[in-house]
């Protein structure tokens, strides 16, 4: 596995490091960390983009030195341009399965933006991104037991994703929660199941009612057959909510609590990939926890 960490002289970068140094990865698990020095703000003083250049390698450096107490081995990389980008480009060019990035997000403004370079890496990655946040109240990496909530729709994304999770080590206690919506109609903005009634006959909404019931329990016992056939522990199935599936993660996730919000991408490229408009990328931007978004 080959995971790249994505860091800035932020103190969400820090904790980026210790979670990464603290849970337990497959063997052989080669790790890089990543910064980039967006050269577009040196235009008028080119002169201070070695400075910053030397900066950088120092920071990356120190990040490998925190990492290596824990892990085997660290490489380092300074990139050029802006982070956005040229991370996601960097993972696909040494071939990495993961990025690592931490979040800046502080308030409803903060985590809308995500720091803006956290959401640029999500929206153009190739591979899995997480963007790592402590829950409320914890301040300590994940060496602990963790609470992993998987959300499915029991497409082949969503299975993707399940088998990721399953064929990695986590640490000793861990639990996963599995949770699948049942989803009506997919709509662009959140729209309650009542209101429903208003638009359909009331023998359809029936029947659409019966539809996504069977989808959603299909979704989760896919989900559940292959995390139990990897040995993960997984609590029994509660009855499937309806609704709007990213408000129903969210908050399922801060009440449970989750320490990992799990999910998959459904790889969209061009113009949707750019926008998204996706329930992983919301639930990454407004989650209270470390988002996973796992891609194929």
């Amino acid at each position: 596995m080959k995971v790249l960490i994505a860091i800035d002289s932020s103190p969400a970068s820090q904790r980026v490091l210790e979670e990464v140094a603290a849970r337990p990865w497959p063997p052989n698990t080669l790790f890089c960390i990543v910064t980039a020095v967006e050269v577009g703000r040196f235009a008028e003083l080119p002169a201070l983009i070695e400075d910053a250049k030397r900066e950088s390698e120092q920071m990356v450096k120190a990040g490998a030195a925190l990492l290596l107490r824990a892990k085997d081995t660290a490489t380092t990389q300074v990139l050029m341009g802006s982070p956005r980008r040229v991370v996601s480009a960097y993972a696909q060019e040494c071939g990495a399965n993961l990025i690592v990035a931490g979040s800046h997000g502080h308030g409803a403004i903060g985590r809308f933006f995500l720091g803006s370079v956290a959401q640029g890496i999500l929206r153009t990655a190739y591979c899995s991104v997480e963007i790592v946040r402590y829950p409320a109240g914890s301040q300590a990496p994940s060496s602990h037991p963790m609470k992993i909530l998987v959300a499915t729709d029991g497409s082949e994304y969503s299975l993707a994703a399940a088998r990721s999770l399953a064929e990695r080590p986590w640490p000793v206690g861990t639990v996963f929660k599995i949770l699948s919506v049942e989803e009506l109609v997919p709509m662009p903005i959140p729209v309650e199941v009542s209101s429903l009634a208003a638009i359909y006959p009331a023998s359809l909404l029936e029947e659409l009612m019966t539809t996504a019931r069977a989808r959603a329990v299909e979704a989760a016992e896919g989900t559940r057959k292959i995390l139990v056939l990897a040995g993960q522990t997984v609590l029994e199935q509660e009855q499937n909510p309806a609704g709007d599936p990213r408000r129903i993660i969210l908050d399922t996730a801060e009440t449970w609590p989750a320490d990992i919000i799990a999910l998959g991408s459904h790889g969209r490229h061009g113009l949707d990939r750019i926008l998204m408009g996706s329930v992983a990328e919301s639930v990454a931007v407004h989650a209270h926890c470390s988002v996973v978004v796992v891609r194929k």
